[in-house]
């Protein structure tokens, strides 16, 4: 078996890589690209599942970065267990064919319980008095000591948050993706895997913060471009063949659609108020929409309700096309967990998760970075409220309280979905927006697009020829 790693650079397009990206640039020059139709929704957790199962959405299940459980009656958004991905993996599939093949995977998502060699993810700890402490979670479990003696504490404020992708008391806007890129080199010197799955996430902060065509984006793409290109010239002389491939692309958008809202003011969310803040009633709710970028999942308690919820949403601005029943099979999204409709939205549109109809009323968590309690995905994770003055004194006063042992939320994060300028998750219009697949290896890679569940096929191709 040929040892790969395969190097995920989220955000990564045919149309970013120039001038400001040599040394990618220079190992595509060496090699040959395709570009690949990507997954939809076309979002972290369903990509990264249809590369590593060769499947789609209605055979592996995983329909999003989050869903809601009907038996449950809860939204979960960002659950790591890789039991709720269906289907063989490709480690699993490779290890049967040679005893011998090992396989580690460095921050790709649903990495918790997974049967690859070695395994590194973001996992906070969660104290019974309400803290939260970031730590890595690691398969051994021995990892984890050994490779933070080593390389220092993973900068978990600059994986999600305000303070990633830009220079910050937590860290450089890079701190991240180095820290990862430099836990493969770890790896690599200790195990020397056969397949190694990296995932480097900084183009996905500033692509959305700032939205792909800002003049302050060229600076990123430099970053993560001197990062990949130190792991290339590492895995090379090391004898591993490389891949680059991303997961979307990210496009530029000017309009929030709050369909929550919208629904609300139709009368089908149940709204329920405690402690002066308003909570999504999920169960008690006629219909309501899970947002995840420019794709939400609309769940409906009564099927009767369908045409009216479809045609309602049909006619809202922002919004391309609903897909029921037939156009979720043409999608090949058609899997319980999915919503009973799915709307999508236009190239310069997303959806917020929002709710409520006065900030005054928005629920407390709505105000900090908690991707877990919140019935979507959250861009404006990644700003301060600019509305708070003197906001960074702010912090400090939570940090500071925080640190007295006092109860206290960290709630710095703005209400204003305007803010936003970059995202993804619909198939973009054009094909220079696609994610793309770069090797070396010119022989094993098809000409024309890739489809998303091809990729599969390709990492088993290069590991075995």
């Amino acid at each position: 078996m040929n040892r790969t790693a395969v190097i995920n650079v989220v955000g990564l397009t045919e149309s970013l890589v120039g001038e400001d990206m040599p040394r990618i640039r220079n190992f595509l020059h060496r090699g040959t690209k395709a570009n690949i139709t990507p997954a939809f929704p076309a979002v972290t957790c369903t990509a990264q599942s249809s590369y590593v199962t060769g499947s789609t959405p209605e055979q592996h299940g995983i329909v999003g970065n989050g869903w809601y459980d009907r038996e449950l009656a809860e939204v979960q958004f960002w659950k790591q267990s890789n039991h709720l991905v269906h289907g063989q993996k490709i480690w699993d599939e490779l290890r049967s064919l040679d005893p011998k093949f090992t396989c580690a995977k460095l921050f790709w998502w649903y990495n918790m319980y997974s049967t690859a060699d070695y395994s590194i993810t973001p996992r906070p700890m969660y104290p019974a008095d309400g803290r939260k402490v970031f730590d890595i979670y690691t398969a051994p479990f021995s990892i984890r000591t050994e490779i933070k003696k080593d390389l220092g504490e993973f900068p978990f404020p600059t994986f999600w948050g305000p303070a990633a992708g830009i220079k910050t008391p937590q860290g450089e806007p890079d701190a991240c993706s180095r820290w990862i890129a430099e836990s493969a080199k770890w790896i690599e010197q200790k195990y020397s895997p056969t397949l190694n799955l990296i995932y480097l996430p900084h183009l996905d902060y500033n692509l959305q913060r700032l939205g792909p065509k800002h003049p302050d984006v060229a600076q990123d793409l430099r970053l993560i471009d001197a990062i990949v290109g130190d792991l290339i010239a590492f895995f090379e002389t090391r004898g591993v063949q490389i891949i680059l491939l991303s997961e979307y692309g990210i496009t530029p958008v000017d309009t929030p659609v709050h369909l929550n809202r919208i629904l609300r003011q139709k009368n089908f969310l149940t709204i329920k108020e405690e402690l002066g803040r308003e909570l999504l009633d999920y169960g008690a709710s006629r219909a309501f929409a899970v947002a995840d970028h420019q794709v939400a999942h609309i769940y409906l308690k009564h099927p009767s309700d369908e045409k009216e919820v479809r045609l309602l949403l049909e006619t809202v601005p922002g919004v391309e096309k609903v897909l029921g029943a037939k156009e979720k099979k043409e999608m090949q999204i058609d899997h319980p967990r999915a919503g009973d409709l799915i709307a999508v939205a236009r190239e310069n549109a997303w959806f917020t998760y929002y709710y409520w109809l006065e900030d005054a009323k928005a629920p407390d968590f709505g105000r900090c970075v908690d991707i877990h309690r919140k019935p979507g995905y959250d861009p404006a994770e990644l700003f301060l409220d600019p509305k708070i003055p003197a906001v960074k004194l702010k912090i400090l006063w939570r940090l500071l309280q925080k640190k007295l042992g006092f109860r206290m939320l960290l709630d710095v994060i703005p209400l204003d979905a305007q803010l936003v300028k970059g995202s993804h998750g619909r198939i973009p219009e054009s094909p220079a927006d696609f994610p793309i697949f770069i090797s070396s290896r010119r022989e094993l890679v098809p000409n024309g697009h890739l489809q998303s569940t091809d990729i599969y096929q390709l990492i088993k191709r290069h590991v075995l020829r």
